[in-house]
């Protein structure tokens, strides 16, 4: 009964996740949250040099990441962005025999900004460092972003 209140609820989170007015929105293919496989992505202007990085995965449970990234620079003349955050996650899983996760995560990755047409494609590494059921620090989160611009 508890795990299906946090399913409501995360689905409830979810779709106001994809009815706000995200900069960036698509998918991330990586390790995330305690997921694998895809996770949706999005990404929201707060300056010029910082933003919010927001996934949401579905997998043996839902997780989430929240990230503020607050370098964003570009780097040298071309379309290319690096960028830099940190922030909170949580794994909710589907069954009882899963462990729910619950810590912090950090980021840095290059994003290029395709000029022709309204997608950016970006790579990221975020080492996980987990604070609830158990604690560990998990180094192998890369992931591959690929985004429409709105």
């Amino acid at each position: 009964m508890k795990t299906r209140k946090i399913v409501i609820t995360l689905l409830f989170l979810a779709t106001a996740f994809l009815n706000t007015q995200a900069q960036e929105i698509g998918i991330r293919g990586g390790a995330y949250s305690g997921n694998g496989g895809v996770a949706l992505d999005a990404v929201f202007s707060t300056s010029k040099f910082s933003r919010v990085h927001m996934d949401l995965s579905f997998g043996q449970g839902v997780g989430t990441d929240v990230l503020f990234d607050f370098l964003y620079l570009p780097l040298g003349d071309e379309a290319f962005n690096w960028y830099m955050g940190v922030g909170p996650y949580a794994y909710f899983p589907f069954d009882a025999s899963g462990n729910f996760a619950l810590g912090g995560v950090g980021e840095i990755g290059l994003l290029y900004a395709f000029n022709s047409i309204p997608f950016t494609l970006s790579i990221d590494w975020r080492p996980y460092f987990r604070l609830i059921q158990t604690t560990d620090i998990f180094y192998g989160g890369f992931g591959v972003n690929f985004r429409y611009v709105i």
